[in-house]
């Protein structure tokens, strides 16, 4: 079992002092895992011993539980007094809102990079990586790539028109244009003499061992055949690869690393390999591609980048990459992570498979509002101000959590409600007549705020002309009921006798439109898998194509076409 002999007398009083700070915070059950965290933040040198520092923090935390609970909290408060008394007034945890500080090197700007593989456009979880990294560039006046990872011709093939939405797409998430645009597919001459130079050095070699082969020596801690060869002949074969006379699967470069690395993951991890598979963009100029971690790995060294945010699913690209770099003697950069954060409502959706179900039909497009995409929630009408809050309010937690969509909802609707004037839309609209018995002075214009809350907006005038008005089949009956800001009327069969434009009671407040302001329209309203239509009327004063409104009593919606013949078309956005 590791001791104070082994880890040194600084490591071992810090443990017993976080033992012995856990068992009084917790009242003498104090947890191993707890401390363990503890000790890691003060040194993050360890993390890679965390294993093997185990046995010693347990025995730490068991003794002083016994001592906690055989001679009280009082008498390990006494021991921290002595011996740390500091550790007595440790302030717990704050949950952290917002980005953390980054490490910035005196004198050393931050660059950064988001890099999607342009499979289709983003979707609402590419748009954390835009936001976060275009947040970390204008906090340290630095600056962020915008790098196409186009590498992969077989599994994640580019789409052609994906690189300028998702160029536009950036620009409207993070309210900046980015400061550099990268293709890695333009750059494969780089990344080819990059892996030949590599290669004659010994850093590399050239494998042709089956996948299966290679698997069970890697798991064995074994070297290949091709491990020892010299470096000549490797670069003889990769010449071959090169040149197409060694067929898909026949061969890959590898990084040769430590063999008895703990993670076989990491054990002479495939760089490039042999794909004949055609480029939308370069077409069948190269046989041999990069693997990602290969290709990131070389490109994030020649733009200088400082800082990489990424899935802590991708810890182990960090890995094979930090090996690359101490074999060149690079300087990696400093590495954040983020945990998963599912939407709810849909589901498992990936780029690849919405593109497959746009090719096979079951969506209309990329912006089909039942999809999870930047393209679908620009066409709803969602400000790209509310990701911005949604993402830099969550920050970077690594913790994988489910977030219902309402919660980026709210931001929205708070964000949008100052803008947006309200109007009426009426679905399966019925029309009835306005009967004024004379006593009342209540035919003609009446003026209805465009929002209720903000009088500098203005108002609407509408014009009830010759009294016929609409409200909606699911609000009919006879009976005493207010037409909301205007008159209580007594509705008979298609006629509504006004009583009083004054609110006489407590009337059920119906919503109404005057035939005279209003125009035909159709509503799309996105339900989970399917499309609901909204048939009905809409008041129709000074409505725009691209306008954002409130709908009366519905949420909010976009309208997206008005034709020829004033029918107005929208977009359902939320409530």
């Amino acid at each position: 079992m590791p001791d104070e002999d082994e880890w040194g007398p600084g490591i071992f009083s810090a443990i017993r002092k976080y033992a012995l700070q856990n068992a009084v915070e917790y009242n003498g059950s104090g947890k191993s895992g707890s401390v363990l965290g503890r000790l890691l933040s003060e040194f993050p040198e360890l993390r890679t011993n965390a294993k093997e520092l185990v046995p010693m923090i347990s025995k730490q935390v068991d003794e002083a539980n016994m001592l906690a609970n055989n001679h009280g909290l009082d008498y390990v408060k006494e021991i921290l007094e002595e011996t740390n008394p500091e550790a007595l007034n440790r302030e717990k945890q704050k949950k952290r809102v917002g980005l953390p500080d980054l490490e910035v090197n005196n004198g050393k700007g931050v660059i950064l990079r988001f890099a999607p593989n342009p499979n289709g456009p983003l979707s609402i979880g590419h748009s954390r990586g835009v936001v976060i990294n275009s947040e970390f560039a204008k906090k340290y006046s630095g600056k962020v790539i915008l790098r196409f990872d186009d590498t992969d011709t077989k599994v994640k093939p580019p789409l052609d028109s994906a690189y300028s939405m998702i160029e536009e797409e950036f620009e409207w998430i993070s309210g900046m244009k980015p400061d550099l645009v990268i293709r890695a597919s333009s750059r494969m001459e780089i990344y080819l003499e990059s892996a030949e130079e590599m290669i004659s050095q010994g850093i590399c070699y050239v494998c042709r061992c089956s996948a299966s082969e290679f698997k069970e020596l890697r798991d064995s801690k074994e070297a290949c055949k091709c491990r020892g060869k010299k470096a000549e002949e490797s670069v003889q074969e990769w010449k071959m690869m090169l040149s197409g006379d060694i067929d898909e699967g026949g061969a890959v470069v590898r990084v040769k690393t430590d063999l008895e690395l703990p993670n076989p993951a990491l054990r002479d991890w495939p760089a490039l390999r042999i794909q004949h598979n055609t480029h939308p963009i370069v077409g069948d100029r190269y046989k041999v591609w990069p693997l990602l971690d290969f290709q990131s790995a070389v490109e994030d060294h020649l733009q200088g980048v400082t800082h990489i945010v990424r899935g802590k699913d991708l810890m182990d690209s960090t890995r094979k990459q930090t090996l690359l770099y101490e074999l060149l003697g690079w300087d990696y950069p400093e590495t954040l992570y983020w945990g998963r954060v599912k939407l709810l409502g849909f589901g498992g959706f990936s780029t690849s498979s919405i593109r497959k179900s746009i090719e096979g039909g079951d969506f209309t497009g990329w912006d089909d509002p039942r999809l999870p995409t930047v393209s679908a929630l620009r066409r709803r009408g969602f400000s790209p101000e509310a990701l911005r809050e949604f993402w830099i309010e969550l920050g970077l937690t690594q913790k994988d959590i489910s977030i219902p969509m309402e919660s980026i909802e709210s931001k929205n609707s708070k964000i949008i409600d100052r803008t947006s004037e309200r109007r009426s839309f009426i679905e399966s609209p019925r029309e009835l007549q306005l009967v004024d018995d004379g006593s009342t002075d209540t035919m003609g214009l009446i003026s209805i705020r465009r929002h209720p809350d903000i009088p500098d907006m203005g108002t609407r005038e509408w014009d009830l002309g010759t009294g016929s008005i609409f409200i909606s089949e699911n609000d009919y009956s006879e009976g005493l009921v207010r037409l909301k800001d205007f008159a209580d009327v007594d509705i008979k069969g298609d006629s509504a006798l006004i009583v009083s434009k004054e609110k006489t009671g407590n009337l059920p407040i119906i919503h109404w439109v005057s035939s005279n302001n209003s125009t035909e329209a159709r509503m799309i309203v996105p339900r989970d898998s399917e499309i609901d239509y909204a048939e009905g009327v809409i008041e129709n004063i000074e409505i725009s194509t691209g306008q954002c409104l409130q709908l009366e009593r519905m949420g909010f919606a976009m309208v997206e076409e008005i034709s020829e013949t004033n029918r107005v078309s929208l977009i359902w956005l939320h409530g």
